[in-house]
């Protein structure tokens, strides 16, 4: 196994969630500097942002959630060295359905799309936890 191998999609994972960060804040901040919402009225919530704001936002908040579970089986693969080249190609596809979904959640927001990139993901990602505890239990 190659540590920088593995370690390289979950780099790409994590510039995509700074990606995300920094479009939010430049939607927020363009949209409040145009009045589209006033500042109090999202002070305690993301309620009103509008429409367009919201989907960047989301698209950022999604980034801890199911990627919080493929850190973690790829922290475990790393720590019992069972990281191999399919583990490795489900890693990468995994990050790809995650830029497909934010970038499908960030721009047009068709949520059928949207959800086949997330149920693509979740399906990866449940492959990697399989293959992983199929190493490690037949080890």
């Amino acid at each position: 196994m190659s540590f920088k191998a593995l370690l390289a999609p979950v780099f790409v994972q994590v510039l995509l969630t700074f990606v995300l960060l920094f479009w939010t804040g430049r939607v927020r901040f363009a949209a409040a500097r145009a009045g589209a919402v006033q500042v109090k009225d999202v002070s305690l919530g993301e309620r009103t942002w509008p429409a367009p704001v919201q989907q960047v936002s989301n698209a950022f908040a999604n980034q801890f959630e199911l990627p919080v579970l493929f850190y973690v089986v790829v922290g475990l693969a790393l720590a019992t060295r069972q990281a191999d080249t399919l583990f490795i190609g489900l890693a990468w596809l995994f990050v790809l359905t995650r830029i497909v979904h934010a970038g499908i959640y960030a721009t047009s927001n068709v949520v059928i799309r949207r959800f086949q990139a997330f149920l693509a993901g979740a399906l990866v990602l449940l492959a990697m936890w399989f293959v992983l505890a199929l190493k490690i239990l037949l080890a």
